[in-house]
């Protein structure tokens, strides 16, 4: 099934007058932020060549991004969880306290939200969870770009603090090149110190 807005609509049809997607990026990295988006499209939207940020190119989300932030009726709410607060109480509850404060951060209260994944327990305001919902509703997957470009960008300014880890490269994920930089240098304060790897590095560190 191609990404469109039949699950928008499907609610509207029931009531839901504003149904915003929710997606998040970051929950995989050893390193930075968590990041969720919510995003309400107007009736009528159309842009061509949205889709689920993944299968996007980096150039092509940026642009996908601008173009969102112009769009006449679209609104968009950004929420995050640190690190000190993945590493205290999970990055599972960590993602949904990010969702909730992206939902929080829209100028109104949604009628109904659409979630990337499972079901977000609790949530403020009535939800229908869709595993690779990001592929399916358009309002998730403008909500995927918008996660996917912020934190990339909040990664690339880390990258500026700490050059050595090469973290515009790998945006914080556990790639070759991140582990040996962290075997090598120890992790730095935005690392994730509740996940193996950071944790493994940081215990040499420490001896």
């Amino acid at each position: 099934m191609p990404c469109s807005l039949e699950h928008e609509n499907g609610l509207k049809a029931g009531g839901a007058l504003r149904v915003a997607g929710i997606d998040e990026a970051g929950r995989g990295p050893l390193a930075g932020s968590v990041v969720a988006a919510a995003v309400v499209l107007p009736e009528g939207f159309s842009l061509s060549g949205l889709d689920d940020s993944k299968k996007l190119t980096h150039r092509k989300r940026v642009r996908l991004k601008q173009i969102l932030e112009e769009y006449p009726g679209v609104y968009f709410g950004i929420g995050r969880a640190d690190v000190r607060e993945i590493d205290q109480l999970n990055i599972l509850r960590a993602t949904h306290e990010a969702m909730r404060r992206a939902c929080a951060a829209l100028p109104f209260v949604p009628d109904h939200v659409l979630i990337d994944g499972l079901p977000v327990k609790p949530f403020p305001v009535p939800q229908t969870a869709l595993v690779g919902g990001d592929g399916l509703s358009l309002s998730i997957a403008a909500a995927s770009i918008f996660a996917k470009v912020t934190r990339d960008a909040e990664m690339e300014e880390l990258d500026r603090e700490y050059p050595q880890y090469g973290f515009a490269a790998h945006k914080g994920y556990g790639t070759a090149l991140h582990l040996k930089r962290l075997e090598e240098y120890g992790p730095c304060p935005h690392h994730r110190e509740s996940f193996a790897p950071v944790a493994k590095f940081a215990r040499k560190t420490a001896l």
